[in-house]
């Protein structure tokens, strides 16, 4: 029978989903239908996590056991810190964390999908444990022993402290707190998408979220926020700003962290994450690249404006990462950090009611091809 073919199935529906929700006309994100602006002031990336997965804001009593489980699963195995040390130190983050999340799935098997209990567990693990595994290799690369993780610290504070093993300023808690709400959910995104079909295989929660790892490292997705820091670095000064977007402009190149699938006006996350820059900044200095950028952003408003493409979630996060010392490679796997909370409300919803996707295709191909000895080609 005919198909319609829709390239990379823009605007084809392959869910049903209460986890979030995107109007890209008026730049709107409700995260269960409460804003992502009201949950930055008012909420705390577990919180939110909380939000996400079981459907609505927690009880403080609700809240205080999700927070101390969260807690209490943070350590890794001595043999995941093991294979973390036997991978190449010039490899890739986001490989390593890839590696190891699948790993984990060894040390905590999780195959019976259909045990809530179990299910719930899995998922505090990986929340828990993501960021150890990031910490860990960030130091063990460059030759540092890791850095356990602290039950007296919260979330954000822990993993400052693993990366650096100094207590890091409120500020900086504060800020990546933010960071990681607004990077913890967006509808069906790829590796949202990715993890979905994994999942509709009844494959266990640490296989989903590796497959999911594996396509948001891609630049066309989690990985542009290292793209766009290294776009400014190459611009270098505002001055230069308009003859390099003119010559990406011509060249028919790309400009990355700007533009979206979804949203026709300016990223609401990308407005939020402008302000929490401006408030870093002011308490602890300014960025040469924030100077540059919002060059970019000016110039790119005059000579895309009528496209309609705006600054995107990856324009400003890699700069607040960069100046809170965090390696370039490192932005995509604190992104996953982040993510794995959505890709786990997903999940949820997936085996509620579970259909094994198959997607059909167009054929272009011959039909009828004799098959010629080898001798006769």
């Amino acid at each position: 029978m005919p198909h319609d073919f829709l390239p990379g199935l823009a605007g084809v529906p392959a869910a049903k989903s209460a986890v979030s929700d995107v109007d890209g006309q008026r730049g709107i994100l409700e995260y269960r239908g409460i804003r992502i602006e009201e949950l930055c002031v008012k909420s705390s990336f577990l919180e939110t996590t909380h939000l996400l997965l079981f459907g609505r804001l927690p009880t403080k009593s609700e809240l205080d056991r999700f927070v101390e489980d969260v807690t209490h699963h943070r350590r890794i195995k001595y043999r995941i810190v093991d294979l973390l040390k036997c991978l190449p130190e010039h490899g890739h983050p986001m490989d390593a964390l890839q590696a190891a999340v699948a790993a984990l799935g060894m040390f905590y098997p999780g195959r019976n999908v259909k045990d809530i209990d179990n299910n719930y567990w899995s998922a505090v693990r990986l929340i828990a444990k993501l960021p150890t595994i990031v910490a860990a290799y960030a130091r063990l690369r460059r030759g540092d022993e890791q850095i356990p993780p602290r039950d007296d610290l919260d979330f954000c504070e822990d993993f400052l402290y693993m990366l650096t093993e100094k207590l890091p300023e409120p500020v900086w808690t504060e800020t990546l707190d933010v960071c990681l709400i607004l990077h913890a959910e967006h509808t069906m995104n790829a590796s949202t998408f990715t993890g979905l079909v994994t999942a509709s295989t009844l494959a266990d929660p640490y296989t989903v979220v590796t497959s999911s790892i594996g396509a948001l490292k891609g630049p066309l997705h989690g990985g542009a926020n290292e793209e766009v820091v290294q776009m400014l670095r190459e611009i270098g000064t505002p001055a230069r700003a308009r003859p390099y977007l003119e010559r990406k402009l011509k060249d028919k190149q790309k400009i990355m962290g700007l533009g979206h699938r979804v949203y026709k006006v300016k990223d609401p996350r990308a407005t939020i994450l402008q302000g929490v820059c401006e408030r870093l900044f002011r308490e602890c200095g300014t960025s040469p690249l924030y100077e540059v950028a919002l060059e970019v952003e000016r110039v790119a408003g005059e000579l895309l404006g009528e496209k309609k493409i705006y600054p995107n979630v990856d324009f400003y996060s890699g700069i607040i990462y960069d100046k809170m010392g965090i390696e370039v490679d490192f932005f995509t796997p604190l992104f996953a950090m982040a993510r794995v909370a959505g890709w786990l409300a997903h999940w949820f919803e997936q085996l509620r009611e579970n259909k094994l996707f198959r997607p059909d295709q167009i054929y272009e191909g011959e039909h009828n091809r004799p098959y010629v000895p080898i001798e006769k080609r």
